[in-house]
């Protein structure tokens, strides 16, 4: 079987060493799941726009953004995506516990909580969330708009989720914690 590389950012075309410039500017490193992501220059553009966009005008906050990271990965079971929004997550605000009880679907903050179900339903059922589970999640306040930005915030870590299984790269942050 294929033993997917890391790339070097000289190894991948002009275009995505620029974006990885930037990301490493940024971040102070181009993470492994990015370099890999940079094989293709439309796919990492699109990732880190899209990653933008959600920012911009969001239904959710940055830490709210991190619990669906969370749940939507623990789900896909994504060691690597785990590891590295375990570590966002705690930057945001949330304690190691916090990060245990989002990817349980057991937070205690209700509203957050009825989030992060939805997502772990989504997710679960290939995109059809169980009606019962849609509705708390517009009993606690949320839209349409934040619906579909739920949706749309599941498929990007969920493609990031499933370029890590398809590859199985060295994770480059600390492990997550076992459930």
């Amino acid at each position: 079987m294929k033993t997917i590389q890391v790339p070097a950012k000289d190894q991948l075309n002009p275009i995505s060493q620029s974006i990885l410039e930037t990301v490493e500017s940024k971040m102070g490193k181009i993470p492994n799941l990015y370099a890999v992501i940079g094989y293709s220059s439309s796919a990492l553009k699109a990732m880190l726009d899209t990653e933008a966009a959600l920012s911009t005008d969001s239904s959710f906050s940055a830490k709210e953004r991190e619990a669906v990271n969370l749940i939507v990965s623990q789900i896909n079971n994504c060691d690597y995506c785990l590891a590295a929004h375990t570590m966002i997550g705690k930057m945001r605000g949330y304690t190691q516990e916090d990060t245990l009880a989002i990817r349980k679907a057991q937070f205690s903050d209700v509203k957050l909580n009825a989030v992060i179900v939805l997502a772990k339903s989504i997710t679960s059922n290939k995109g059809a969330a169980d009606p019962y589970d849609l509705e708390r999640f517009f009993e606690a306040g949320y839209d349409e708009k934040a619906l579909v930005e739920l949706t749309a915030l599941i498929a990007l870590r969920s493609f990031t989720n499933y370029v890590f299984a398809n590859t199985k790269i060295p994770v480059d942050f600390p492990e997550a914690a076992s459930l």
